[in-house]
């Protein structure tokens, strides 16, 4: 296997890293980890860690001690697993996630908030500080629906993330071109929706992900089939949000049949954000100004087929991407000073990628 996660957990050249997958005819299922060369660029050290099917999103707690699951099924479930020696995982346990085709896992101020898109709605649980995860504090399904009767008939709610202080949190609704504000009580896990409740995109949008500024009040969301980055400004007091700009991913002229977005990231130092395109099989690259404003830098190619989720590790020097059509992850540098990407290693596995989660470090 080359490099044995064993020997590399917590030094500080290579950072090792989570890999969720969906099943496919012939190919492996589970969660499994990997390992970056921070030096190099270099990926190694594939091993499966976790035998779960359909295992899709996967989110670590804060701590670093612990690492959620969904199953993507129609009756979906969501687990708990404590990281242990060489990132294997034993499951703590597992609860129903209280929707169908459970398509996003986050983890945020104690809880594990999980995404339906079957049954467009949401459902947050209370973590315990051995890992186990309670009942469900809250349930929202949401109503409505979007202009593209192919894809908008109803709500598909596709992923989550909370505030940086806790105090809110937000979810991308495909279904509806809505990103849906909550402030939400620590103690007893329950969400409420602010007044007004939810940010729009352009019509026929479709938000699928999004990253929050930490320490600046925007929200970004990247529009599934709009091909953009719906730019919000966030209420800091109230949580609501109201969109400040709509900004396309790919270049005028570029080829848009076939093609959509999948992740969104923005850089530990917020002077950057990126996107990842499917069809096109790019990274779309965008400097962020002080008003929160994107403006475009870059598109390069991702290196592998299908680039669905990715995530930038720690030290904020490199992004690694999952291939889920190809079953390829690949590595690319992030220059220090202008954000631009290059690409580095890569690495062949027999899974069908489409979640990376780096570890982090104990608490």
């Amino acid at each position: 296997m080359g490099i044995l996660l064993t020997a590399i957990s917590g030094t500080a050249q290579v950072a090792p890293f989570f890999i969720g997958t969906y099943s496919g005819e012939g190919k492996e299922d589970g969660i499994f980890a990997a390992a970056l060369d921070r030096k190099s660029g270099r990926l190694d050290g594939l091993t499966s860690v976790a035998p779960e099917p359909k295992s899709g999103y996967v989110a670590i707690s804060d701590d670093g001690k612990f690492l959620f699951s969904v199953t993507e099924n129609a009756a979906g479930t969501v687990r708990s697993y404590r990281i242990g020696e060489g990132q294997k995982l034993d499951q703590i346990s597992e609860r129903p996630s209280g929707g169908s085709g459970p398509c996003h896992v986050w983890f945020g101020a104690g809880h594990v908030f999980v995404s339906h898109y079957g049954s467009g709605s949401i459902a947050c649980f209370p973590v315990a500080s051995d890992g186990v995860l309670g009942e469900a504090s809250s349930q929202v399904a949401f109503e409505g629906s979007g202009p593209n009767l192919g894809r908008q008939k109803a709500p598909h709610a596709h992923a989550m993330a909370t505030s940086a202080d806790g105090k809110f949190a937000y979810a991308c609704d495909l279904g509806t071109d809505s990103v849906w504000s909550f402030a939400f009580d620590r103690g007893s896990g329950k969400l409420t929706p602010t007044d007004p409740p939810r940010g729009m995109v352009a019509p026929g949008g479709g938000p699928r992900h999004l990253a929050i500024s930490p320490d600046k009040p925007f929200l970004y969301a990247n529009d599934e089939m709009g091909l953009a980055v719906s730019v919000f400004s966030r209420d800091l007091a109230r949580g609501t949000l109201a969109l400040l700009q709509t900004a396309p991913t790919l270049p005028e002229g570029t080829p848009r049949e076939g093609v959509s977005t999948a992740a969104i990231a923005l850089h530990t130092s917020g002077r950057w954000l990126y996107v990842s395109n499917r069809g096109d099989n790019s990274i779309s690259v965008f400097a962020v100004g002080g008003d929160g404003l994107l403006q475009w830098i870059e598109k390069v190619p991702a290196t592998v087929l299908v680039p669905r989720g990715f995530a930038l590790d720690p030290s904020g020097e490199w992004l690694v991407v999952a291939g889920q059509k190809d079953g390829a992850l690949a590595s690319l540098r992030i220059d220090r000073e202008t954000g631009k990407l290059t690409p580095a290693g890569r690495l062949e596995t027999n899974t069908v990628p489409v979640c990376v989660a780096f570890a982090r470090l104990r608490q």
